[in-house]
């Protein structure tokens, strides 16, 4: 009888390895999506959420992966020609300007230059010289780069123009294992998923409105169906909570039973355990003789480290003898894939996980040096 392999360790920004609770969770048999079971099990993960990002806002499920939401976000707010800036220093910034573009909005790119952090001096020039501007799209944590955006700062810049600009935030690496403030920070609109810091498996998106976005909604001329946030809300906050289409009815048990351990560890101890260990993993690749992917970054995400190699070292030979130690690990995307890769440190992963995979960094390197 042959014996199967022992599964990856997943050190990726996503998918993340999901628990063996979570994989019970998501394993029960089939529960109807209209019975009063369901709607507990989901009224119970929405709850969960609402600390998470930090609002007193109903959370909205999109059935999609993060980048639906992200769509979604465009299609029920803004309208046809509507000027919006979009934070582009990473792939997913880029991706959702795009996304706007092909809705026909007029797309201003902010601080396309991977390798710096978004400067909130650029947001407010860019305010400036638009004062007909109607949103501002910024990643909390851009997975690509790994660098943190100051969120809280293009907010202010928004607010203290006293306008309706809408602020959204992809928080689809970042949102539940970094500090997010979406009510205190006066965030409009905030997207994250199920496969990150969710621990659960991929195919669920998490969509958070302020009040001002579901004003700018009421507005927005942009067609959307399936995507229709008012339609969710209206579903998910009736006494007995439902979708409005058939739900993903195993993801939502997993990613249920996933925030109730997120909650039993205490968000505060969630985050301090993300900092540890992106604190860790800088420190060791600097003992190793590396550097980070993007040395001029302001400040870093603390759920994936991008890291550069020096010249002679392949990638992705780096990359698979790490992967034959049993863990895998990220590329480098855009024009740092022949020069970097990344380590993802989020969700379920822990310190031992992260100093097996350093130290089989260390021995890889050692390897490919002889």
């Amino acid at each position: 009888m042959s014996v199967a392999a022992a599964p990856l360790l997943l050190m990726t920004p996503g998918p993340t390895r999901v628990p063996d609770r979570v994989l019970a969770a998501g394993a029960r048999p089939m529960i109807h999506h209209r019975t009063p079971e369901f709607s507990r099990e989901l009224a119970a993960m929405l709850e969960m959420l609402r600390p998470v990002f930090g609002t007193t806002q109903p959370v909205l499920p999109v059935h999609t992966t993060g980048r639906g939401g992200m769509e979604a976000a465009i299609c029920n707010l803004f309208s046809p020609g509507d000027e919006i800036a979009v934070c582009c220093n990473g792939k997913f910034g880029q991706m959702w300007a795009g996304f706007a573009e092909s809705y026909g909005l007029a797309v201003h790119r902010l601080a396309t230059d991977w390798s710096q952090s978004l400067r909130v001096a650029d947001v407010e020039a860019y305010l400036d010289a638009h004062p007909s501007a109607r949103g501002v799209a910024v990643g909390y944590g851009e997975t690509s780069t790994s660098v943190k955006n100051d969120v809280q700062g293009v907010c202010r810049a928004v607010r203290a123009r006293g306008r309706d600009t809408l602020v959204t935030v992809d928080g689809v690496s970042s949102i539940g294992g970094m500090p997010f403030a979406f009510d205190e920070w006066g965030v409009d609109v905030a997207v994250t998923a199920s496969q990150k810091c969710l621990m659960s498996s991929p195919g669920l998106a998490f969509v958070v409105v302020s009040d001002r976005a579901w004003a700018a909604s009421e507005r927005s001329r942009l067609p959307r169906n399936y995507w229709s946030f008012a339609d969710i809300r209206f579903e998910t906050t009736k006494p007995k909570p439902e979708t409005p289409g058939t739900a993903p009815v195993h993801l939502v048990l997993q990613v249920t039973e996933a925030l109730r351990m997120i909650h039993e560890e205490g968000l505060e101890n969630v985050y301090r355990r993300h900092t540890q260990m992106a604190e860790r993993v800088r420190a060791r690749v600097v003992e190793l003789g590396l550097t980070l992917q993007c040395p001029a970054l302001v400040e870093r995400s603390t759920t994936v480290t991008a890291i550069s190699l020096p010249a002679g070292i392949a990638p992705k030979a780096l990359r698979d003898g790490i992967k034959a130690r049993g863990i895998l690990t990220a590329a480098g995307m855009g024009a740092f894939a022949d020069s970097a890769f990344r380590i993802g440190h989020m969700g379920d992963i822990r310190m031992a996980d992260v100093d097996r995979t350093l130290d089989a960094l260390g021995d890889v390197l050692r390897e490919l040096g002889d």
